[in-house]
């Protein structure tokens, strides 16, 4: 495994961190397990979750995913060994099962509460806004739409001081954003910049992949010139970009057959794509799976590239992702792939 650090701290985390959104609907509560067990082993020091998982929500599955991972640092006694991520959700419809009231300070000291009781620890490595509480261009929207009414009043400091308080009290040890565009992360770190009591953003999660490199777009700069290092999620296109749905497949239990509403990596411009980056990762001997991963794990942005599998032998392969050097020639491939349909899946 290799490993870096979550910018502008002493806390060391691999480059490949666990996923966990489908644990409670399409995975058990064992093969939760199981996957901690193997991750843990080939070195996986870092887990992500949320209060809204498993995904896609439900009422009564709220918060059965950050159960299950409680139970297994219960079992296994090894909180420790795992630098541990975790979310508040935004609002929006499909969140009216959690709260109605946002980030508001309430709102997150309840979050917080409830996801260490839940998680059977007492503090977050990394706690993330999972999006945005103002109307803006997130989860796949293709530009800002300025007539849309927004209700939001700029409350950016005022969470900031409850993240604040909930460092002190050592609930969490570091903060970060999740489906952010670069007007919200300048103005999160901006307000840290001036007002320097207040923590500042360490991270940013949002989707990129080979099929959507939006990211390097404006947000890569920030990236990189203020050192806040992006977790990229979807890294392989809910599965899409595994191959496994070409030629019009439908896999039993692939995501996209059982929820066909997830279909952003399933478009025409997204099914052309990913032939040409199979046909390509095939010419030179490698599982599309091994490259679309391999590709994400060594942009300078990445700190850390957050993988996902329904099955231990998806698991074992993403993982061994970290392993597989690409050659300038399937780099050069790669870009011209994007260049012919750049972006298919925003």
């Amino acid at each position: 495994m290799k490993y870096t650090r979550l910018p502008n701290t002493n806390i060391r985390v691999s480059k490949i961190c666990l996923g966990t959104m489908t644990w409670g609907r399409q995975n058990s509560e064992e093969e939760g397990h199981e996957q901690m067990d193997y991750a843990l082993e080939q070195g996986v020091n870092f887990f992500d979750t949320a209060e809204l998982y498993p995904v896609p929500a439900k009422k009564e599955l709220y918060a059965v995913t950050e159960e299950i991972i409680g139970n297994w640092f219960k079992k296994r006694g090894n909180r420790d060994k795992v630098i541990l991520g975790s979310k508040i959700a935004g609002t929006g419809d499909y969140t009216k099962h959690i709260r109605t009231t946002g980030f508001s300070k309430d709102s997150i000291i309840s979050a917080v509460e409830g996801s260490l009781k839940r998680l059977q620890t007492d503090y977050i490595d990394l706690y993330q806004l999972h999006w945005p509480e103002r109307n803006t261009n997130f989860f796949g929207q293709r530009g800002f739409n300025a007539d849309a009414p927004d209700f939001w009043e700029d409350n950016i400091h005022q969470v900031l001081e409850t993240l604040r308080d909930l460092v002190q009290e050592g609930k969490i040890r570091q903060v970060g954003l999740s489906n952010e565009n670069p007007w919200g992360v300048m103005r999160f770190l901006e307000e840290a910049k001036v007002h320097q009591a207040l923590p500042r953003m360490a991270t940013i999660q949002n989707a990129y992949s080979l099929l959507n490199r939006l990211f390097e777009v404006g947000l890569s700069e920030v990236s990189i010139r203020e050192k806040i290092g992006l977790l990229p999620y979807s890294p392989l296109g809910f599965g899409v970009l595994s191959g496994k749905y070409l030629g019009g497949k439908k896999p039993r239990k692939g995501r996209v057959t059982l929820f066909p509403n997830y279909n952003r990596y399933s478009n025409e411009n997204s099914v052309r794509a990913t032939q040409k980056y199979f046909d390509l990762a095939t010419e030179h001997g490698l599982s599309l799976t091994q490259m679309s991963l391999a590709f994400v794990n060594t942009r300078t942005f990445v700190t850390s590239n957050i993988i996902g599998a329904t099955t231990m032998e998806q698991l074992k392969e993403n993982i061994e992702s970290i392993n597989v050097d690409l050659s300038d020639e399937v780099l050069k491939g790669i870009e011209a792939i994007h260049n012919e349909i750049p972006n298919p899946a925003p």
